[in-house]
């Protein structure tokens, strides 16, 4: 045993020389030695690093970079003085264009791999802001006593530790230059040590955040909260238990939650000029401009007609529901999570639509019997989680229309699902591409259309 710590402790002091061959989807470089292959924290394709190992493994090691002796022309400064550190972010020290190239290659190569299929076209790629982007996240909070400190962000890279933040630039400004001021609120509360997470949520003018709190605030934690509130402009929430415990800081005095309107709503526009609201926990796309874009292309790609119906799975809170109905005869919006459907159904009052019809059901169970899936559909859209929607590719064929799009967070699981409409169902692939929903992150957005042969 003390033969292997020896050994253990000289591989993980000597620095070893290697060339970056290639990026994981991680965004971690690619490195061959001995056989084996070595990911290599902060290296980028065509570098010469020196580096140290952090874990061997049997057929793979990790490492991280000491020093780039040859760097690729496409590396930059990381804006971010975190970026070292914090887990929010995987690429902000390569170049905006080479990352959406990076996605686009991705996407291809698991179309390829895993689905066994090229599309016949790729899509130009969808940009949008790069920084101050994002307008939903997951903060993590944590009191640590020897520091005396409140630490708010999000978690290290590889590990379950709160990052300690000061700042986070791809955050919505509204919250992102806040964070360090953030921290010593929480750090004044009695309660300081009983709020595990912070949920941000932002609309085109109102930013809320959700504290989620194990024990009641007293009423001067109460107070402290408010006058933070005021000051900075935003809407806050406590969440003692699951979401439908949620309600705004200053809570009416009877336990039912507030009605629509009486409060200053999240909410966010369209290019149509369709404005649709959400609750803190509603599922919204991260990016705004971003989204705006892709609610237009996927109205565009579908090539609605004004005698059309259009079925969208996956359709959470009227997204791209509400749009296509705007083109269309009838648009039908399938949904699991009751919540969402309920808004969607207020937000297609709202907005006057009346040609839109929401409906609950559970996309990854028996669907045996649900009178949506009778059929006289001329487009489809999809729009699953990460896990995709591989028990849905037969029903998706059977409802036999002209055009399905795809749209997916995960491109594993869309080149999956698409193989089996193309190899298995008598679909073809005419055309995918990216969108950069995430920059400076290794997640890719991405889309797919197929037609039938």
């Amino acid at each position: 045993m003390k033969g292997m710590a020896a050994k253990r402790k000289q591989w993980a002091a000597e620095p070893l020389t290697v060339r970056i061959e290639d990026l994981t989807h991680e965004g971690r470089g690619v490195a061959r030695r001995d056989g084996k292959a070595v990911f290599v924290e902060g290296a980028l394709p065509g570098e010469e690093v020196r580096c140290v190992y952090t874990i061997r493994r049997s057929r793979r090691d990790e490492a991280r970079v000491l020093e780039v002796l040859e760097r690729s022309p496409e590396r930059v400064e990381p804006r971010c003085a975190h970026f070292a550190i914090c887990g929010g972010c995987a690429l902000q020290h390569l170049e905006p264009a080479a990352q959406v190239a990076l996605k686009q290659r991705w996407l291809l190569d698991n179309l390829i791999h895993i689905g066994k299929v090229q599309p016949e076209q790729v899509l130009e790629p969808l940009l949008g802001p790069i920084w101050g982007y994002r307008r939903r996240a997951r903060l993590g909070v944590k009191w640590v006593a020897k520091k005396d400190r409140v630490l708010v962000g999000f978690r290290e890279r590889h590990s379950a530790f709160v990052a300690d933040l000061r700042r986070c630039e791809v955050l919505d400004e509204r919250v992102g230059g806040l964070l360090e001021e953030l921290a010593r609120l929480i750090e004044g509360l009695s309660i300081r040590d009983r709020i595990p997470q912070i949920e941000v949520a932002g609309g085109d003018t109102v930013m809320s955040l959700n504290f989620r709190v194990l024990v009641p605030p007293s009423e001067t934690d109460r107070e402290r909260l408010r006058e933070f509130g005021e000051r900075h402009g935003l809407t806050l929430y406590l969440q003692p238990g699951g979401p439908e415990s949620i309600q705004p800081l200053d809570r009416p005095s009877s336990p039912a939650p507030l009605p629509q309107g009486t409060r200053e709503d999240l909410s966010y526009r369209l290019e149509s000029g369709l404005e649709l609201t959400f609750e803190p926990d509603h599922f919204v796309q991260i990016n705004a401009a971003i989204n705006r874009q892709l609610v237009e292309r996927v109205s565009e790609l579908l090539a609605i007609g004004p005698q059309d119906r259009v079925l969208d799975l996956f359709c959470g809170l009227g997204n791209f529901t509400l749009a296509l109905a705007g083109r269309a005869r009838e648009a039908v919006g399938i949904e699991g999570d009751g919540r969402l459907v309920e808004q969607a159904r207020r937000n297609a009052a709202r907005n006057g639509i009346d040609n839109a019809v929401f409906q609950v059901a559970d996309l990854a169970g028996e669907l045996t019997g649900q009178p949506w899936l009778d059929g006289g559909y001329d487009q489809v859209l999809l729009d699953p989680p990460r896990s995709g929607a591989l028990e849905l590719m037969p029903r998706v064929a059977a409802l036999g229309a002209r055009k399905i799009v795809y749209v997916s967070c995960h491109p594993a699981t869309l080149a999956r699902d698409v193989g089996v409409l193309v190899h298995q169902f008598g679909y073809r692939l005419a055309s995918a591409g990216v969108l950069d929903m995430f920059p400076h992150t290794a997640h890719v957005e991405s889309l797919a259309v197929l037609v039938p042969l």
